[in-house]
C-alpha cells in the first residue's frame, strides 16, 4: 500500500480498524501487566479502568480512548521490556487512531 492508498484518519477513517487495533494493543498490555513482576500500582488502576472501559453502561472512557490519552507510559512498558512488536502495533494505534 502506497501513501496514496494509505487510510488517512484526518480525511476518513473508513478502512482503519481502530477497534481492532486498540483490542490487539489492551491485549498485549495485559501480557505484561498480568506478570506480577511487570506490574505496580498505576497498572492495577489502569486495568479497572480498562475493565469499566468494557461496560457501555458504566464507562467515561472507551478503551481506544483510555489507550489514546495514555499512549507514553504504555510506550514506555513496551520499551522497558524490549516489546519492538507492541512499539510497533501503538505506533500504528497512535497514527492511525487517536
Amino acid at each position: 500500500m502506497d501513501s496514496i492508498d494509505a487510510p488517512d484518519r484526518y480525511v476518513s477513517f473508513k478502512g482503519i480498524d481502530c477497534e481492532g487495533n486498540s483490542r490487539r494493543i489492551i491485549d498485549r498490555l495485559y501480557m505484561h501487566i498480568d506478570d506480577p513482576a511487570k506490574t505496580n500500582a498505576f497498572w492495577e488502576r489502569f486495568r479497572a479502568k480498562l475493565a469499566v472501559a468494557e461496560d457501555p453502561l458504566k464507562r467515561q472512557a472507551d478503551g481506544l480512548c483510555l489507550l489514546c490519552s495514555n499512549i507514553y507510559y504504555i510506550a514506555d512498558l513496551f520499551e522497558e521490556h524490549d516489546d519492538e512488536e507492541g512499539l510497533t502495533m501503538l505506533r500504528r494505534l497512535e497514527d492511525e487512531c487517536c
